[in-house]
């Protein structure tokens, strides 16, 4: 065998390997979560949340609120894992 034809038939089993793969591949069905999915938060179980939506609702005006303001810096502390700053008793 030359190396041509060597070659040859190496590129034919390896388009082969890859088409038997991708036939696989889109053939297998899905397998069943092991567990229930991971429900949608529940508005109770977040009270910010329905303050969240209204900030959402009001869109470039919420800049300006100061309910929104508050609510952003909560949710804000949270994500980020900090504890909410005391309040002072001093006004500025």
């Amino acid at each position: 065998m030359d190396s041509k034809m060597l070659a040859r038939v190496g590129a034919i089993l390896f388009i082969a390997v890859a088409i038997t793969a991708t036939v696989i591949e889109l053939t297998r069905e899905d397998d069943a979560p092991a567990s229930e999915p991971m429900r949608a938060l529940r508005s109770e179980a977040h009270p910010p949340r329905k303050e969240q939506r209204r900030c959402q609702q009001l869109g470039q005006a919420a800049v300006n609120d100061a309910e929104c303001l508050r609510v952003w810096a909560e949710t804000r502390d949270r994500f980020l894992g900090k504890t909410p700053a005391p309040a002072s008793s001093e006004g500025r």
